[in-house]
């Protein structure tokens, strides 16, 4: 029985090449010279590993979620909302602004790439995005059930509100804003956040004289 040539790459190695291309360009600028350039492949091994361009684009967003897993999960693991909304503007402030020497770009993948004609590629990343805004809805919803936030707080609005902040940020980190600019963003932000609910003071009990 005839076996398939292997590959002479390594796939996650050449989404991470492909992962630079996508966040500096878009994906709509990304041409596949681009692509197969950064990747140090031809067109035909693309085809082969990710069945297209968008494949690709599905595969490198992926990997991006997986490299920015242990930063939501210590985001999520915060004592408090406040603390949670501090690690999320806090810390995409600080990975925002990171170019590791200029290695990799300014912002977010998710901010810079999305924006194209085919409607497809927008839809798949807002679903990344809303996957993270759920994240902290649901982290809100139980801060909110803890008494750690007053019950009148929308949780989703809170969530909303983060991921709006966080855009903001990228945006600004792409057009050359650094670390300490962004951070005062930040920091002015997380000081309109709601405040933890207040135990009501408990009626004295009167004594007969």
């Amino acid at each position: 029985m005839r076996t398939g040539r292997p590959r002479g790459f390594c796939v996650d190695q050449a989404a991470d090449r492909a992962m630079n291309v996508f966040w500096r360009k878009g994906y709509e600028a990304a041409s596949l010279s681009d692509l197969t350039t950064a990747m140090g492949i031809n067109a035909p091994s693309l085809y082969a590993a990710f069945g297209s361009k968008e494949g690709l684009f599905r595969a490198v967003l992926e990997r991006y979620d997986a490299r920015r897993k242990e930063f939501m999960d210590k985001v999520l693991a915060a004592p408090d909302a406040f603390g949670v909304a501090r690690n999320y503007l806090e810390g995409i402030a600080e990975f925002a602004s990171d170019t590791n020497g200029g290695m990799n770009p300014p912002g977010c993948l998710l901010v810079q790439s999305g924006s194209c004609g085919d409607s497809s590629i927008p839809e798949e990343v807002a679903r990344h995005r809303a996957e993270k805004e759920a994240k902290l809805r649901e982290r809100f919803e139980r801060a909110r059930k803890d008494g750690d936030l007053p019950r009148d707080a929308d949780p989703a609005t809170l969530a909303r509100y983060l991921s709006a902040m966080a855009n903001g940020i990228c945006m600004h980190a792409s057009a050359g804003a650094g670390a300490e600019e962004l951070l005062d963003i930040a920091r002015l932000a997380l000081a309109s956040w709601p405040v933890r609910a207040k135990a009501k003071p408990k009626k004295k009990s009167r004594v007969a004289a």
